[in-house]
């Protein structure tokens, strides 16, 4: 351990949400490893002192990136394994190519051995195949001599201005098992608190702020930060800005006159996030869901901020790709959250 710092290997890293939590948590990031270029420079540029591996984990073991990074001994290794396709036959997740990034966590694990492990995921992994995937992923980890436990977690008992549910999945080594953090007792943190002090129109990278933060949350958000980064609008056809404009702080197409309703065939179309309330998920590209009083789709920073990244966390690549970046992404304080019970048990 550097400085005494519990090290850490985060898998398909992305732009860095759940090291990020880690680090704030005092953990070392020492690597992050994806196969998404944007991704990782992201990652490198906002975790200074780790290092970023681009590689396919489809193809490259353990021991490669061992011998890419020089890393051959960890405390922690976190991260959230792509698990959507998973393929089931009997009562276990089978060998198919479907399966192979969360096989390769698992063999990662196996391999570093590490004190704990923290893997991340979508919330019906739990219930997938009636049970089996979680089950088999219970074994998997059991066998290699770790106790698990699991749970969905929503993100807005966090601190986090956005009711986002992840599974998390948390092996410990002694014969402890891990407790997850209790939420918080005080009041959820809204999309108004969020987001409030940010402008309407495009503000150039590095800008100051024009105005003072309206609350705590924003205030914690802003941290060191030098200014504001990755807030360019979306630009919308007149069509869409009056669509928009019908539609009241909090509410969906159902606030629409009767011909206007059919105009996007999905069901949260026209739908503004809500002032008062944490948002819904913010997902990797949304184009249905509104700012609360602005008449456009919140900006790259707006979205940030909903997902707890701290101002001073800038995004890199272009604005489609930094969107993609930011709803793939674990809430920062909910993974700090977690990263601090973790420390528990090292």
């Amino acid at each position: 351990m550097k400085n005494n710092k519990p090290t850490v290997i985060d898998l398909f890293c992305g732009c860095g949400g759940l090291s990020l939590g880690f680090e704030m948590a005092g953990y070392d990031i020492l690597l992050g490893v994806d196969s998404w270029k944007d991704a990782l420079c992201t990652f490198e540029h906002t975790h200074k002192n780790s290092k970023g591996i681009l590689a396919d984990l489809f193809k490259d073991q353990p021991s490669d990136i061992k011998n890419k990074s020089g890393i051959d001994k960890v405390d922690v290794i976190i991260g959230g394994p792509p698990c959507q396709g998973f393929s089931i036959a009997g009562k276990r997740i089978v060998d198919d190519e479907r399966n192979q990034l969360y096989k390769s966590f698992v063999n990662f694990v196996e391999f570093y051995q590490p004190k704990v492990f923290l893997m991340e995921n979508v919330p019906n992994i739990v219930s997938m195949g009636k049970g089996i995937v979680k089950d088999s992923i219970i074994e998997d980890f059991e066998k290699l001599g770790y106790n698990v436990v699991y749970k969905i977690l929503l993100a807005s008992e966090y601190g986090v201005p956005q009711n986002r549910k992840r599974a998390f999945f948390v092996g410990t080594k002694n014969n402890e098992k891990f407790e997850f953090p209790e939420p918080l007792s005080t009041a959820s943190v809204t999309t108004g608190d969020a987001i409030s002090d940010l402008p309407e129109n495009t503000i150039e990278n590095g800008t100051n702020y024009q105005i003072d933060a309206k609350s705590d949350y924003q205030k914690l958000i802003r941290g060191r930060s030098k200014g504001i980064y990755n807030h360019e609008i979306t630009n919308h056809s007149e069509q869409t800005v009056h669509i928009i404009s019908l539609v009241p702080d909090g509410g969906n197409f159902k606030n629409l006159p009767k011909e206007l309703q059919q105009t996007r065939n999905v069901n949260i179309a026209w739908t503004r996030l809500n002032s008062g309330k944490p948002s819904f998920t913010i997902d990797t590209g949304h184009r249905h869901h509104f700012h609360y009083s602005f008449n456009r789709v919140p900006t790259v920073r707006e979205s940030a901020r909903i997902q707890s990244f701290p101002d001073s966390f800038i995004f890199l690549g272009s604005k489609t790709s930094q969107y993609k970046q930011v709803g793939n992404a674990v809430p920062p304080l909910l993974a700090k959250k977690i990263a601090l019970e973790i420390k528990k048990y090292l």
